[in-house]
């Protein structure tokens, strides 16, 4: 990896942390929040008292990319507002899917980010200069949370954001629309390779009389969970081999035309594509609408994760069992990614420390600390919004029937590791998502398409 000025990052990590260990306040913050300036004082999460106790009135904003679970969030900034009222948290929605880090990007323009962010660990990567080190919360985190998750905060050796969820993805079943089909139980370890799951296909599309796979049209779910996340981090059990491997293909020294697993992806894509609900409208992306129809069973099969149950748990009418599959990239049993599915800790809590003054910054801190450990926050989070926390000790049950599926292959150790993806630029499901829609409505084949992604990924610096 490029230094990308690591040393000079470090230099000033070790200057702030000199600072705080001799008690410095940072006294003159102000309203800069700069990086020189007060970024250190509050916003260390060093200070344990609470941000109420002045009856100072503090506001701190809320910046949502989990779109689908805004009325969630709200309801609990109100209720932590009741149980401090002296502390308001206010709601940046974002629309589901695109145009999310431009409102964010956009606000960082304007002088005016939010105190709080929700992100991927890729878009804090990026912005990891604007963010707060969250090293003197570290170890408070480690131990509350399960062994692995603080990890995938840390990013360019600092932590900078605290993990809240834990999601998984490959393709769902519905397991009545299955079994119905079928005329039978479904042992889903049946499944893995690509003739396999053709044969299954073939038994259910017969049975149904419909094409039962969902295929969700929109760019962020072909362009990152498909070809992006599985392409490059199904190379190698290795993480590091995946991320030596992306950093080749940026080179031009290695093609993704040549390469086994691209290919195999797109091969099973090909399948998945005569098989697909939304054949005649491929582009479609309406994600309510896709998950109700898998939902209820009238598509027995959806290449999606455990998040969507977030629309789909409190639906009327909708089936209570589901399961999933991992997506076969050959006809090796054996193969990486064939008794797999993919799983991460997918969002982030991070600190702004390019303008929230200290008192912000430590009423933030509060705020998550209160959120992810407090019986009301882990409610709303996992009984709600139907997510998986990685935590000890969580004191709700989820009814996220996908989770538990997805739980299953987590048990088991079989799970593929997509950190690969936090060091992507910001925009690449944008970007080689575009090229994959073209791909599935048939507008480009498939040499055309890798020549798009290809020169996409050769563009990246």
């Amino acid at each position: 990896m490029k230094s990308r000025k690591r040393f000079t990052v470090l230099a000033v990590c070790l200057v702030l942390l000199a600072c705080l260990l001799a008690g410095c306040s940072g006294g003159s913050g102000g309203n800069t929040g700069g990086n020189a300036d007060g970024a250190s004082g509050g916003g260390s999460g060093a200070s344990t008292s609470a941000p109420s106790s002045s009856g100072k009135q503090i506001k701190i904003t809320f910046f949502n990319t989990s779109a689908e679970v805004n009325e969630v969030f709200e309801k609990l900034f109100a209720k932590y507002h009741e149980v401090n009222p002296n502390v308001t948290v206010e709601l940046i929605p974002t629309p589901i899917g695109g145009a999310q880090i431009e409102i964010f990007q956009s606000r960082l323009a304007s002088g005016n980010p939010p105190t709080i962010s929700n992100l991927d660990p890729s878009h804090i990567y990026v912005y990891r200069d604007k963010f707060l080190d969250l090293e003197p919360v570290r170890a408070k985190y480690e131990e509350l949370t399960l062994p692995g998750a603080v990890e995938g905060g840390i990013l360019d050796g600092k932590f900078l954001g605290i993990p809240w969820t834990a999601q998984g993805y490959g393709l769902l079943y519905n397991k009545r629309a299955l079994e119905e089909a079928l005329g039978g139980p479904f042992d889903p370890s049946t499944i893995r390779t690509r003739d396999a799951l053709k044969e299954l296909l073939d038994k259910v599309q017969a049975a149904m009389g419909v094409p039962p796979v969902m295929i969700h049209g929109a760019d962020w779910s072909l362009g990152a969970h498909y070809l992006g996340a599985l392409g490059f981090s199904l190379q190698s059990r290795d993480a590091n081999e995946n991320l030596k491997y992306w950093e080749d293909v940026k080179a031009g020294r290695a093609k993704l035309a040549d390469n086994a697993v691209f290919n195999g992806l797109l091969d099973t894509f090909d399948m998945l594509k005569e098989y697909n609900y939304r054949k005649n409208d491929p582009l479609v992306a309406n994600y309510e609408l896709d998950g109700q129809d898998f939902a209820k069973g009238n598509a027995a099969f959806y290449f999606m994760g455990d998040w969507l149950w977030a629309v789909i748990g409190s639906m009327e009418g909708r089936d209570s069992e589901f399961g999933v599959l991992p997506v076969p990239i050959s006809n090796n049993p054996d193969d990486y990614g064939n008794g797999q599915v993919a799983f991460s800790h997918p969002k982030l809590f991070a600190v702004d420390n390019s303008g929230a003054r200290p008192e912000e910054q430590q009423a933030a801190l509060e705020f998550l600390e209160w959120m992810l450990t407090s019986e009301e926050g882990q409610k709303a989070i996992v009984e709600e919004m139907g997510l998986t926390m990685p935590y000890k000790n969580v004191k709700a049950t989820s009814s996220n029937a996908i989770a538990k599926a997805i739980g299953e292959y987590v048990e088991k150790g079989e799970t593929i590791n997509i950190g690969v993806i936090n060091y992507f630029p910001t925009d690449y499901w944008a970007k080689t998502g575009a090229s994959m829609q073209k791909y599935l409505a048939g507008a480009i084949d498939r040499n055309q398409l890798f020549q798009e992604v290809q020169a996409y990924w050769e563009s990246v610096q």
